[in-house]
């Protein structure tokens, strides 16, 4: 999709006159001014609000200063929001347009690899709470995303990396073929356009089945449980690729242990992980992070739903009593 065709397809998407474009200090000077007059252009009053760059800005804080900015304009049901950015962006705002009026449209217009494939898709979003990642959200779809894979050439390189933990995630749980394509990781940028086609589809298959988050979706959240972990530890200096990275080789290697995939599977893994470039140590005690497991939002009582590997292609999702996981860890 050309990007000049992005006004009139939020035209034929949104009732209303008005569009609030959220975005973050990083995104603002590459495609702020472009996506503002591009909505200016087929008649919508544009207004824009900037964030700061990382974690931080998903707080509470943050969060109720874009819910009085809509209100000063003020912003109607009518009107929507546009996010503008990576997965911080999106979850904000679209927490925020969740809640603002009990409910108005919110267009996902992903800049970083993490986003495209995974954040802008199935309509979870979310803030950080104190207490932990993500303890505060709704699920509330989108009613578009525009995906403009140009925009992700001008990403640094870590930026890139934190969002190929999330496509290597996508071939271990569901894709071998995927998996075969990012093994020739120096070919990978010519076949970026499949790779992000192949992880879109496994996303909307999955959240067509369980679009709540009750069962299969899951599955999605290979490396997560350890990787949120390690993010609340390090008070999210480490970012969120990075650390699911570094959560999917720790639960490989338990799962290896614990016999419930092969070591040569586990090791696949890890040795992927280690080819693209990823620190996979862990610099926080396992009861450190255990602790912090506990405020997990995937944790139901004294269980929780860990997903671990069977096989390159297929993960399965282990019902572990909070004792177990302790031991295992």
């Amino acid at each position: 999709m050309q990007q000049l065709d992005f006004g009139g397809e939020v035209r034929k998407t949104v009732s209303g006159d008005t569009i609030v474009v959220v975005t973050d200090e990083n995104v603002k000077p590459l495609y702020l001014d472009r996506y503002m007059q591009n909505l200016q252009s087929v008649g919508f009053d544009v207004y824009s609000f900037t964030i700061a760059p990382g974690e931080e800005s998903k707080s509470g804080e943050v969060y109720l200063e874009l819910l009085n900015y809509l209100a000063e304009i003020p912003l109607t049901r009518a009107d929507a929001l546009v996010a503008l950015g990576g997965g911080v962006v999106g979850d904000l705002t679209g927490f925020a347009a969740a809640t603002y009026l009990r409910g108005i449209k919110v267009i996902q217009v992903p800049t970083t690899v993490l986003a495209v494939v995974d954040s802008s898709i199935g309509g979870k979003t979310a803030i950080n709470l104190p207490a932990g990642k993500n303890l505060a959200g709704a699920f509330h779809q989108p009613a578009l995303i525009w995906r403009d894979v140009t925009m992700l050439e001008s990403l640094p390189a870590d930026t890139y990396l934190n969002g190929m933990a999330e496509v290597i995630k996508y071939g271990v749980l569901a894709d071998a073929d995927l998996w075969s394509l990012l093994l020739n990781y120096a070919n990978v940028q010519n076949n970026m356009p499949e790779i992000i086609d192949r992880c879109v589809s496994i996303k909307n298959r999955i959240v067509a089945e369980d679009e709540f988050d009750t069962g299969t979706r899951q599955l999605l959240n290979f490396g997560h449980t350890i990787g949120h972990a390690i993010e609340r530890a390090s008070d999210f200096a480490v970012s969120h690729g990075f650390a699911v990275a570094k959560g999917m080789a720790a639960i490989a290697d338990i799962s290896a242990r614990q016999g419930w995939c092969s070591r040569e599977c586990a090791q696949e893994i890890i040795q992927l992980l280690e080819n693209y470039g990823f620190d996979l140590s862990i610099d926080y005690s396992m009861d450190e992070l255990y602790n912090i497991m506990l405020s997990d939002k995937k944790r139901k009582g004294g269980v929780i739903d860990l997903v671990v590997p069977e096989r390159i292609g297929k993960c399965v999702l282990k019902r572990l009593t909070t004792e177990e996981l302790k031991g295992i860890l």
